[in-house]
């Protein structure tokens, strides 16, 4: 055996075949493997007809021995615990392999035979499972890279383990379906390329999406810089532009990377956007204390008018001036906030002043019309009386003497004016109804419209009823039916009609 191949045996294989007597012996005592030589693996060089070497064979070393040993390296890093894979069983084993007398064994393969090493001094099961064993551990890490395929584990480096698994199955030192454990490398191999062109796809359309989102920032940026100064509303613009800084900012910091020539592309527009909307800004509040000095003297003046209307007693003319002066108030462009709302204030104020004075002018009035609205209020109870409209030339004429003193009463403050109004305007609307109900029943023009109608469903039902007795003389079910249906519906019509000829009566 080479110093390669002594390398290969480490602490777990001895681990493993003793595992494998204590779960093949099962039903007898447990015990430690017999003193014997370790297991020789064949060198490429090796022929089935190979012989041990001659002389005392050394006892089998130490689990310690093994582990003073220096371990090779390994060829690729596990992300995670090989799961264990079904343990060979020796049928199993059987199918692949066999051992000759002196523990060589050898892996049967393609319809022929590899040696691929020596376990002497046990048993041919044991020196078969053994072998078998390194067969499932090969396994087992196809099955954990399989089930990291699955579940889409990152593919980094999961290519070298699919080489480096077909290397160890090329040293052909273990017992098993080697073209089974092959053929699943193989279709591995295809499914981490797909892997690999999802994550560069993923990838692609995380970058893509970040540089939309970046584009969005910069897109929006370029809006608000592009507005009408006049229109824009600066506290809401300039807080959303501070907004999206730090979102160019965040972005920058743990987005995904765009390319130097796209990021230095992306804020030449931002910055350039930020410079114009400043300016703008600063433009716009310059002129706007100049407008506000304007607006603040129009206003003056506006005001001087109002206290000056203040004290009038003319209602109606100074009422009206009211009215001109708010509309040109309207019109006015605003100062600052703190001073338009100090300047409304002051006209407020001199309004409030005139319109206080005609209300208390009014407030005499109504005290007057106090004793009218008891009349009123008499003669409505009088004209609720004509309701319902039984006899309508007594409510007529009923209503009518309650008209009469109506407006002798006189006016009513106005407060109840709308009030008292609609009452009366009730009892006018019912007896209005009332009399065009009757000119309805009356009218002869449609009267004689119903009796024309009477007279042609009469003679249509009495067509009807010939065409039924035919159809039931000839038996024809079908014809019965119909001429049934046609007379039901034509007297239900010839009903409804005379019911509206007994209401005109």
């Amino acid at each position: 055996m080479t110093d390669s191949q002594k390398s290969d045996e480490t602490a777990t294989d001895l681990t493993v075949a003793a595992a494998s007597d204590t779960s093949e012996g099962a039903g007898t005592e447990a015990t430690n493997p017999p003193a014997s030589a370790a297991p020789e693996e064949a060198a490429p060089e090796e022929t089935p007809s190979a012989a041990p070497a001659a002389g005392p064979r050394p006892s089998a070393p130490s689990p310690a021995a093994f582990a003073s040993r220096p371990k090779p390296a390994a060829a690729a890093p596990a992300a995670a615990p090989v799961p264990a894979a079904p343990s060979t069983s020796v049928a199993e084993a059987s199918k692949w392999g066999r051992v000759e007398g002196d523990g060589h064994v050898y892996l049967t393969i393609d319809g022929g035979e590899h040696p691929v090493g020596q376990y002497p001094g046990v048993s041919g099961e044991e020196a078969l499972i053994y072998f078998a064993r390194k067969y499932d551990d090969v396994v087992a890490q196809i099955v954990l890279l399989e089930q990291r395929v699955s579940s889409k584990a990152p593919s980094t480096d999961m290519q070298k383990t699919v080489t480096h698994l077909h290397e160890q199955l090329a040293e052909r030192n273990m017992v098993g379906d080697l073209r089974a454990a092959e053929a699943r490398l193989e279709k591995l191999a295809g499914q981490i390329t797909e892997l690999e062109k999802a994550e560069k796809a993923e990838h692609d359309a995380v970058r893509a999406a970040e540089l939309a989102a970046r584009e969005a920032i910069v897109a929006e940026a370029e809006e608000i810089s592009g507005q009408d100064p006049a229109q824009t509303q600066w506290k809401t613009s300039s807080a959303r532009m501070n907004e999206l800084f730090e979102n160019w900012k965040a972005a920058q910091k743990s987005g995904v990377r765009l390319g130097r020539s796209n990021e230095d592309a992306l804020w030449k527009r931002f910055r350039a956007a930020r410079t114009v909307f400043d300016r703008h800004r600063r433009a716009y509040f310059s002129q706007l204390d100049s407008n506000n000095s304007a607006a603040k003297a129009a206003k003056e003046k506006l005001i001087a008018e109002a206290e000056a209307l203040s004290t009038s007693t003319d209602w109606g003319f100074a009422a009206g001036e009211y009215r001109r002066l708010m509309d040109q108030w309207k019109a006015s462009p605003r100062a600052s906030r703190k001073d338009d709302d100090a300047l409304w204030a002051r006209f407020r104020a001199a309004q409030d002043v005139f319109f206080t004075s005609r209300q208390a002018a009014n407030d005499e009035i109504d005290q007057e019309y106090t004793a009218n609205l008891a009349v009123k209020e008499e003669l409505l109870a009088e004209a609720n009386a004509i309701l319902p409209v039984n006899d309508l030339a007594a409510a007529k004429k009923a209503l009518q003497s309650v008209r009469d003193r109506w407006e002798e009463a006189g006016k009513v403050p106005r407060a109840d004016m709308g009030r008292i109004e609609a009452g009366l305007r009730k009892v006018e609307d019912a007896v209005r109804h009332a009399e065009e109900e009757q000119w309805q029943r009356s009218n002869p023009e449609r009267k004689a419209r119903t009796n024309s109608a009477l007279s042609q469903l009469e003679s249509a039902i009495a067509g009807l009823q010939e065409d039924l007795a035919k159809a039931e003389k000839s038996g024809d079910q079908r014809k019965i039916k119909a001429a049934q249906e046609a007379l039901e519906a034509r007297q239900a019509w010839l009903d409804q009609i005379q019911r509206s000829a007994s209401e005109l009566s």
